[in-house]
């Protein structure tokens, strides 16, 4: 019986390019892991980065702008590379291709110029355009920070989805790594993030989901979340979601809002039931607002054996909700207050009117003396007799008898500098007052070290499942350094029940009950 085998294209739907320094070693590594049906390019100003490559197809854009070099972390510079070479990258895109994958990493020169040249290309084209970019980490400095949000604004515009990373989340997740483990965490992320998407199409299911239903929650979505999660055991179905809303490849891990969620479900040797699937689609609608509307899949991968895998990506955003793009961090002004404030003399000036425009306008006002009856007050004087009380003033020498000494009409006041005095006693007392304020502040200060070093050392714990077991293991008094003491049971006493008495015959005798430590105390 002769079989035949339907034709199949040379060139897949599904194509990944990776665009700059980032983008084409986040390429590199998926292409080393394996993608099943994708095809690869690498894009990238730097010919000696190209060379290293190991994907097949490549793609040197901008030689007679950068002469092979890198584009020196000027967007600009990879803008304007991309533009020289756009017909070449177009007649790639050409060959049968359904869906582009551009993975970029944000801050640099040619990745944040170049890749939303590429991506408005695409869609004009009208390719489905998902982009998986980066952010620099903290370390990378604010300039780079800048770009890339820069960079995500103008990607944005024109892609049909845009995923975003976080690279400050893999510190959270992982703690202190080299540099080298550190990006290929953020390479291995970006190779998930993309392989979970595009296995979703090109590998088959018994519940099917293909190209048209990606294109259907992806298509002009804006900012998406995606996630993934494995798990096996008891209650697999609610591990695995749970895990795949948590998953790191998400930089904001809430989908409530969202409109359309693409659901696949894998499982392998041990098939997925009826209720674990339930639980799943009930606990996604139940986190996106029981607004979705959930396009789901399974299929079946051996390899998992008696583990499920659940993959999600969540569209369809209100702008309010959509990704805002993480704000440069201002340094906050520091408000100091010196406590030993120097006493400079004030300086106080009187107010001396400008008697010009009254000297030149004046007018005359003729005023009529109105008669007044004079009332006039009869004061009768008692004499105090000796039962009435009698009020002395305790401070006599306070008040002065002096009358004020009035000062000419044409004396005009001039600035006069006051200086403040203080009491000879104060003066004397000023640097005990200092040194016991510097002593306040210093154990201020070290006990307030001393909580945030306990608080960091807490925190970085418990951000870990490893520090999590290692927390619940160690007693409470050991993370107190609280020494405790073998304390005697009250059961083993070393007071004797025994006592010495004399008879009658003046002879001693032990008697073995102890009145005074009898049981039943009366």
């Amino acid at each position: 019986m002769i079989e035949f085998e339907p034709t199949k294209s040379q060139s897949s739907i599904i194509k990944v390019i990776g665009v700059g320094g980032g983008g084409s070693n986040a390429v590199n590594h998926m292409y080393k892991q394996g993608i099943k049906g994708v095809d690869f390019i690498v894009c990238n100003t730097d010919e000696q980065a190209l060379d290293i490559s190991p994907v097949p197809e490549k793609v040197q854009i901008g030689a007679s702008l950068t002469e092979g070099r890198g584009a020196g972390s000027i967007p600009a510079v990879g803008k304007n590379a991309a533009i020289e070479n756009i017909d070449q990258l177009k007649s790639l895109l050409e060959k049968n291709t359904k869906m582009l994958f551009i993975t970029a990493g944000m801050g640099g020169g040619t990745g944040t110029g170049a890749a939303p040249v590429i991506a408005a290309t695409a869609k004009e084209m009208g390719i489905l355009t998902v982009a998986i970019v980066t952010i620099p980490f903290s370390f990378e400095g604010r300039k780079r920070r800048l770009q890339a949000e820069e960079g995500i604004r103008e990607l944005r515009k024109n892609v049909d989805t845009l995923l975003v990373i976080c690279n400050d989340k893999l510190r959270e997740l992982h703690g202190d790594l080299s540099l080298s483990k550190a990006f290929g965490e953020a390479d291995n992320i970006l190779t998930n993030a993309a392989r979970g998407i595009a296995e979703i199409i090109t590998v088959p299911g018994y519940i099917n989901v293909d190209f048209e239903d990606v294109k259907t929650v992806m298509k002009n979505s804006g900012v998406a979340i995606m996630g993934s999660g494995f798990a096996e055991g008891e209650n697999r179905a609610l591990k695995a979601v749970e895990l795949a809303l948590s998953s790191p490849l998400l930089n904001d891990n809430q989908i409530i809002g969202a409109s359309n969620i693409l659901l696949y479900i894998a499982s392998g040797k041990d098939e997925i039931t009826m209720d674990e699937v339930s639980e799943i689609t009930e606990y996604i609608q139940n986190a996106s607002g029981s607004t979705a509307e959930i396009i789901w899949g399974n299929g079946i991968d051996e390899s998992l054996g008696s583990m499920i895998g659940v993959t999600l990506v969540a569209t369809g955003f209100n702008s309010a909700e959509s990704y805002d793009y993480p704000a440069t961090a201002k340094p906050k002004e520091k408000n100091v207050t010196s406590l030993e404030a120097e006493n400079k003399p004030e300086i106080k000036e009187s107010f001396i009117p400008d008697i010009s425009d009254d000297i030149n306008n004046f007018t005359l006002i003729n005023k009529t003396l109105i008669p007044q009856d004079v009332v006039i007050e009869d004061t009768k004087k008692w004499a105090q007799s000796d039962n009435e009380s009698r009020i002395y003033d305790l401070e006599p020498f306070l008040k002065s008898d002096k009358t004020p000494v009035e000062q000419p009409n044409n004396y005009l006041n001039e600035p006069v500098i006051v200086f403040r005095t203080e009491d000879n006693k104060i003066v004397e007392n000023s640097t005990e007052k200092e040194t016991a304020i510097s002593e306040t502040n210093s154990k201020i200060l070290e006990r307030t070290n001393e909580r945030k070093n306990r608080l960091r050392e807490l925190s970085m714990k418990i951000k870990t499942p490893q520090g999590v077991a290692e927390y619940e293991k160690e007693p409470a008094f050991v993370r107190k350094n609280i020494t405790l003491t073998n304390v005697i049971p009250s059961s083993e006493s070393n007071i004797s029940r025994f006592s010495l008495n004399e008879d009658d015959d003046k002879k001693v005798e032990l008697k073995q009950n102890n009145s005074f430590l009898h049981d039943n105390v009366d």
